[in-house]
């Protein structure tokens, strides 16, 4: 089945990877009718594309494109990040709207998929300066997105910061307060567990792959982690494996990647200033290169940590897309590698999840086994739903009460990309069920059905 849109690569990739898994697998025997719906959901209900026009510090006027893709909305509103990075392009923000799309699916709630965002770099920037640019951008965005419509959040380059000026922003424009945007301060409509909710959800999905790999004997307790970036969902997926007993062998960021090299590996201590350090907008080089440290890690500047890091038994790349090579693949199988799952979105390239799968159907008990990014990273917008249903109610959570809802969500999450794989891509004896095409399937089947049923595509009878 081919794409309609060959010159988007990011989108290609998403797409194809969908559709493989689905033609590889019984649905289309059992639904022949979801071709149909395949070709319908492969097009955004709605691309918004505007100019951005703002000041610098020296007032000098200064222009951005800004996008948003609506993609699909037949589960409820439009959900997605905004990015504010260079490379924001229509394909980056297609693929990540299509991902989002299922992965919503997945969590059970009443969201659609979109993706937004801006070719906007807030490195080198004053504070002021993004400030305005926030602005300015809300002040068009605001015109297209509302409680009901579209809710977006944060993404890479947008935080709590950003959201808070988008919020006002929208706010005063609209003159209404509503739940517009998810990761608002927590004492202005915000969930408690938001900024931890990837990470936690990643770690939590892992738990349960582990638990079935194991028939229940292992869990993270003694487990090697490699985990590749430094923001929010890495700095909490390690926090949280290091809770479950668990040892954290690397970091990294876009300069290069940090490696462990004593039996302590990176603690809860090293997070904190790590986190510390993205605030300042220093490197970890600054880091490794400190003398306390010298002895205990270090940076291997342009690279990323899956070749440096030695045996390891859980692989959680969380930094951006296409971060594991066929060749990485290729040694972390080597290394000994048992689990990957992807706190980044379509964080392995096609290449690498054939390595991935490969492994998985060739090893049986020994097998490598892959949970893909649409399912396992589900946890950070599955919190944004409950904080849209905490906004609606005007009701506010204990950080217990979003943690257990959370923890609920992975686990029915796991299951149904489980069991979804057991029915359409029966394993043989003794082969772990493929993750990747149960999650794409549920997903996948999910949307197609709400479609139908809305008359958004239909089957003659």
């Amino acid at each position: 089945m081919t794409s309609p849109n060959v010159s988007e690569p990011e989108f290609e990739q998403a797409y194809k990877e969908l559709v493989s898994t689905l033609e590889n697998s019984t649905l289309f025997e059992k639904n022949p009718e979801y071709k149909k719906a395949l070709e319908v959901a492969a097009i955004p209900e709605r691309v918004i594309q505007f100019r951005v026009v703002w000041e610098d510090d020296k007032g000098q006027c200064q222009v951005n494109r800004g996008y948003r893709v609506q993609f699909n909305s037949a589960l409820g509103p439009y959900k997605g990040g905004l990015r504010f990075h260079p490379s924001v392009n229509l394909s980056i923000l297609k693929f990540l709207g299509f991902e989002q799309i299922f992965k919503n699916a997945l969590t059970g709630l009443s969201m659609g998929g979109g993706k937004g965002g801006a070719d906007f770099d807030p490195k080198g920037k004053s504070d002021n300066e993004i400030r305005k640019f926030s602005v300015a951008f809300m002040n068009e965005l605001q015109k297209h997105i509302g409680a009901d419509t579209d809710v977006p959040a944060g993404d890479i380059g947008v935080s709590p910061r950003e959201i808070g000026w988008m919020f006002g922003t929208y706010r005063m424009r609209k003159g209404k307060w509503e739940g517009v945007l998810t990761g608002k301060g927590g004492s202005w409509g915000g969930s408690l567990i938001r900024p931890e909710a990837t990470g936690y959800g990643l770690v939590y999905y892992v738990e349960h792959m582990i638990k079935h790999a194991s028939k229940g004997q292992e869990s993270f307790q003694g487990k090697r982690v490699a985990i590749s970036g430094s923001g929010n969902v890495a700095q909490y997926a390690a926090l949280k494996a290091i809770e479950l007993g668990a040892t954290i062998v690397s970091l990294s960021d876009s300069k290069g990647a940090l490696i462990a090299t004593d039996d302590k590996g990176i603690t809860p201590e090293l997070v904190s200033t790590i986190a510390q350090l993205k605030v300042e907008r220093k490197q970890l080089s600054e880091l490794a290169n400190a003398s306390e440290y010298k002895d205990k890690f270090k940076y291997v500047e342009g690279a990323r940590p899956w070749t440096h890091v030695g045996n390891v038994d859980v692989v959680l790349p969380s930094a951006t897309q296409n971060e594991i090579s066929g060749e990485e693949a290729e040694a972390l199988v080597k290394a000994g590698a048992k689990f990957v799952a992807e706190g980044s979105n379509m964080g392995s390239t096609q290449e690498a999840i054939d390595v991935f799968e490969k492994t998985r159907r060739e090893k049986g008990s020994d097998a490598l086994w892959y949970g893909p990014g649409k399912a396992a990273n589900a946890g950070g917008v599955a919190v944004s739903g409950l904080e849209m249903a905490q906004n609606s109610a005007r009701l506010k959570w204990t950080a217990e009460e979003v943690d257990q809802k959370l923890k609920g969500i992975m686990e029915d999450c796991f299951n149904n990309c489980l069991k979804t794989a057991q029915e359409f891509v029966p394993p043989k004896e003794g082969e772990l069920p493929s993750l990747v095409a149960g999650a794409n399937i549920a997903g996948f089947s999910k949307v197609a059905a709400a479609m139908k049923d809305q008359g958004d595509w239909w089957k003659s009878d």
